[in-house]
């Protein structure tokens, strides 16, 4: 028997990258063939709402003692459970969808209330972080993030234990998704059940990306950086200093504890080796992300396309040739500026050739706007073509990033930039003005070009969503979903596949010292003489008939079903759980 708990901040809801890949994981075939049984395991972020609200729109809550709800047969030993640690539970499934194959499945959910929780047993276990794993915890207690992890550590492995979750003919694999289930995961390393197993899930590098988006030079500097000190075996503090302070350094420091780590990406294995000689050894397996394999039509194709043209004409009075796309998170990581940089030449380009194109640029740093609040800013000042600062509609970030498109549509004639500081796609959530019919899955369908130029991206599932609908994908080289890419297709991979090399500072003789000295001037003269070469190679690929779209939707496609969860799950996944489970047997033996 094989149980895995996922431990993760998304166990609910999918919010950002570890949603999409539980959802991608628990929904593939290979992934049911093999284990037995899952469990998500979560803090509870808030009390407020009522029993059918805590799982989810599609979850099934079957205990619950905040709402006084009692139908699980574990009734009684939550309780005791509750009382050992004075906290509340949540029980119950929520439910996961395959789109493309209908499966559905429903793990199993533990939510825990760590509000009132008996402090003298965190501070206990606290104890045994120190003397186990060299984790101060006194340093970052002033860490609500850090705190609730902790805290939800002991009581979560005793809930998992009352629901009879760790096998005696088996292994119960904790699965940590990023610093938030290290805790977790060390607790099960302490425990004297032997049946428990313990993996990291290395979504990012937090310390790395940290370094990263602060430094002017950002990955131009790093990894660069990264290189001379891999050859001349240095590590991160003897470049960068030290980094205990942080507490998230502090606990993926501590996964070279665990039976197996996983890293989404080629750049993040690197990035963990440099963390300390001590990782040198670790044992860590390549995990991809998967990414959507649906085949569609070239006329589902230039079907949604003409819905983004229409919405076009709406807002800006043209109907473009080509349909240019960046769907992300609003954050330093995501390089958008560099989009701008990229699309000035090919602005400049578009005019000689007569031809025209929008860029719907599609990104927030906030939770979705409500509708009211889009109609008003949609009425009175015509959102989304035009902005303003303040909330409803601009936040700090977004102000900032706005400034740039501003400038860049004052210059540009056949090319214009239309930010959309909302989440979703559709009439609901961008206004009336949006087609009635426009569904999210059109934004990835329609696109000609999606851009992904990030600073730091550990994988990257949305800047390849398009590919599988014949969409050109631009992708920075330190990308994680790079290698995948190459891995696939070979180097050859145009004209689906673009890879942009910020790192590619043409001065190969400089050493440490030098790269480390880099300052925004610097980085930007590299951004701007990459960034007429991706404009040039976006300008060669661009379909010019049905054709080219066509064969770029079969090549797409071929690419991608070679990246699908279900790849994901057969090669890399499972075979990094079984490892981990190999190894405690070893050790046991020994």
């Amino acid at each position: 028997m094989q149980t895995v708990v996922h431990v993760t901040h998304e166990a609910v809801e999918k919010i950002g990258g570890i949603g999409a890949v539980l959802e991608g994981l628990l929904t593939s075939n290979a992934y049911n063939r093999e284990i037995d049984r899952t469990i998500l395991v979560c803090p509870l972020f808030t009390r407020e709402g009522t029993a059918e609200t805590r799982l989810g729109k599609d979850g099934e809550v079957l205990y619950s003692s905040i709402d006084g709800l009692i139908k699980s047969e574990w009734a009684g030993r939550f309780r005791r459970v509750e009382e050992d640690f004075n906290v509340g539970i949540i029980y119950g499934h929520r439910r996961f969808v395959n789109t493309e194959t209908g499966l559905r499945v429903n793990p199993e959910v533990i939510l825990i209330d760590i509000t009132r929780i008996d402090i003298a047993k965190i501070n206990q276990f606290k104890a045994q972080l120190w003397e186990h794993f060299g984790i101060e915890s006194i340093k970052y207690e002033n860490s609500w993030e850090y705190e609730q992890y902790v805290k939800l550590a002991p009581p979560a492995l005793a809930a998992i234990e009352a629901i009879g979750a760790v096998p005696n003919d088996g292994q119960c694999i904790i699965v940590a998704h990023e610093f938030m289930g290290m805790p977790t995961a060390l607790a099960s390393i302490l425990s004297e059940n032997k049946s428990y197993r313990s993996v990291f899930y290395a979504h990012e590098v937090a310390t790395i990306r940290k370094i990263v988006e602060d430094h002017p030079g950002h990955d131009s500097m790093f990894y660069n950086v990264l290189r001379s000190a891999r050859r001349d075996n240095l590590y991160l503090d003897d470049i960068f200093g030290p980094q205990d302070h942080y507490f998230k350094h502090a606990l993926i420091s501590a996964s070279r504890y665990c039976d197996n780590i996983m890293a989404v990406g080629d750049y993040v294995v690197k990035e963990l080796r440099f963390l300390s000689p001590e990782f040198e050894h670790a044992d860590i397996d390549l995990c991809y992300n998967g990414i959507p394999a649906g085949k569609i039509s070239l006329r589902e194709k230039l079907t949604s396309k003409s819905k983004l043209q229409r919405y076009c004409e709406v807002l800006l009075d043209y109907r473009p040739d080509y349909i240019f796309t960046h769907v992300s998170r609003l954050a330093i990581s995501k390089g958008l500026w560099r989009d701008l940089l990229v699309l000035n030449h090919i602005e400049h380009a578009l005019r000689k050739q007569d031809k025209t194109a929008i860029m719907f640029m599609l990104s927030t740093e906030l939770p979705r706007r409500r509708r009211e609040d889009i109609l008003h800013m949609e009425r009175w000042w015509k959102w989304p073509v035009a902005h303003r600062e303040g909330l409803p509609d601009l936040s700090g970030g977004e102000a900032a990033l706005y400034t740039g498109v501003q400038e860049f549509n004052a210059k540009a004639r056949n090319l214009k930039v239309l930010f959309i500081n909302q989440f979703g796609f559709d009439s609901t959530a961008c206004g009336r003005r949006m087609p009635g019919d426009m569904e999210f899955p059109d934004i990835r369908k329609g696109s000609d070009v999606e851009f992904g130029q990030s600073v730091y991206e550990p994988f990257g599932i949305a800047m390849l969503e398009p590919l599988t609908y014949g969409g050109v994908c631009v992708l920075s080289s330190v990308c994680g979903c790079v290698g995948f890419v190459r891995n696939v297709g070979g180097e050859n991979l145009l004209p689906n596949v673009i890879i942009a090399d910020y790192t590619d500072i043409d001065e190969p003789a400089l050493d440490v010292d030098e790269l480390l000295q880099f300052n925004m001037e610097r980085r930007e003269q590299i951004e701007q003489r990459i960034a007429r070469k991706v404009a040039e190679q976006i300008l060669r690929v661009l379909p010019t008939d049905n054709r080219q779209i066509e064969e770029y939707i079969a090549r797409g496609y071929e690419l991608a079903s070679q990246m699908s969860w279900e790849v994901v799950a057969e090669n890399y996944f499972l075979p990094a759980i079984h490892r981990a489970c190999k190894k405690q047997r070893l050790l046991q033996l020994i």
